[in-house]
């Protein structure tokens, strides 16, 4: 089994002015790299999911793959599925560049959970919900997801929904926070001062 990981970073940011979230600033780095912090150590290799002048991810040692397509984060699954598998990968584990706080544990407990979904798909999940976009996908999915894609269809939840995903429960609903907003974003440094 090779697991890679990809951080998907395509999104618009449109509730943080339109910036490129990925770059950020909490507590003097930029959120890509407090993400790449949490995935990396858990993975074989890493990867990039963004658009745009993949220059700018020069300086984080990971291969930038862009969308074929631009259909929200399923897009940014499926390119990562294609490069992953052309190099060896079984699975590919996303999470958006927004959640700087993922577990030490996601990948194991994601595989686990995974043996419980006849299709090996697992999310994420904690006591508020799903977190669709933190999950584990084989490389096996890419044509039932290009399919499902070229129907118009872009929801990760319908996707699971359709195959069989299984949930990976965590205890710490901060682990999956999201930083959507300034608010969001002030409240992260406030968390990273408090464990400091």
């Amino acid at each position: 089994m090779r697991v890679f990981g990809v951080i998907l970073a395509g999104g618009e940011g449109r509730r943080m002015g339109g910036v490129d979230k990925a770059f950020l600033p909490l507590a003097g780095r930029p959120l890509v790299a407090h993400v790449l912090d949490r995935l990396e150590p858990q993975v074989e290799r890493m990867l990039i999911s963004a658009n745009g002048d993949a220059g700018r991810f020069a300086g984080f040692g990971c291969i930038v793959v862009a969308d074929d397509r631009p259909q929200g984060p399923l897009s940014g699954v499926l390119s990562a599925l294609a490069a992953a598998a052309g190099m060896g990968a079984t699975h590919v584990v996303s999470t958006p560049v927004d959640t700087p706080f993922l577990p030490g544990d996601l990948v194991p407990q994601l595989l686990l959970a995974s043996e419980g979904s006849s299709a090996g798909l697992a999310l994420a999940a904690d006591a508020t919900g799903d977190h669709p976009a933190t999950a584990l996908w084989p490389v096996g999915l890419a044509p039932a997801l290009v399919a499902f894609l070229a129907s118009g269809e872009a929801k990760v939840m319908r996707f699971a929904a359709a195959h069989d995903a299984a949930r990976a429960v965590f205890p710490d609903p901060r682990a999956f926070l999201n930083l959507n907003t300034p608010e969001d974003l002030a409240a992260a440094e406030a968390l990273l001062k408090g464990a400091a």
